[in-house]
């Protein structure tokens, strides 16, 4: 594969990771996250029950949780009329962010040691392609 094969393939996965990268990049939604992992509620989580264990408004919980939402990090859903938050288990957009990041990682580890240094990386992983850049 060309380097602008990998780099062009590279740019699509940025372009299909870009709802989570936005999602997760942001410390509110993180905080969301971890406390939501915290409850322990396989059923889901309200609006209500997250918002009092967060300085953060109703409102704005409500707008985090549907970023995380549009993103596939979690899922909703209705009971009459209560809405049931819970991670998705299908992961597809993880999956996706995780294939992005092992290419960056491939194509980095490719580049030559330009750091001057003798530190080896204590995890090397198995480099399938060289890519010169």
């Amino acid at each position: 594969m060309s380097d602008k094969t990998v780099i062009a393939d590279l740019a699509k996965q940025f372009a299909h990771s870009q709802k989570i990268l936005t999602a997760l990049g942001d410390e509110n939604r993180q905080h969301l996250i971890l406390e939501m992992m915290q409850m322990g509620k396989c059923d889901g989580v309200r609006v209500g029950e997250i918002t009092a264990r967060t300085h953060l408004s109703r409102p704005a919980v409500s707008h985090h949780l549907q970023i995380l939402k549009d993103a596939g990090v979690i899922k909703m859903r209705r009971e009459a009329a209560k809405n049931h938050y819970y991670f998705d288990v299908d992961t597809k957009s993880i999956n996706r962010l995780m294939e992005m990041l092992k290419s960056i990682k491939t194509i980095m580890q490719s580049l030559p040691d330009r750091s001057g240094s003798d530190d080896q990386d204590p995890y090397p992983a198995v480099q399938p392609n060289v890519i010169n850049l």
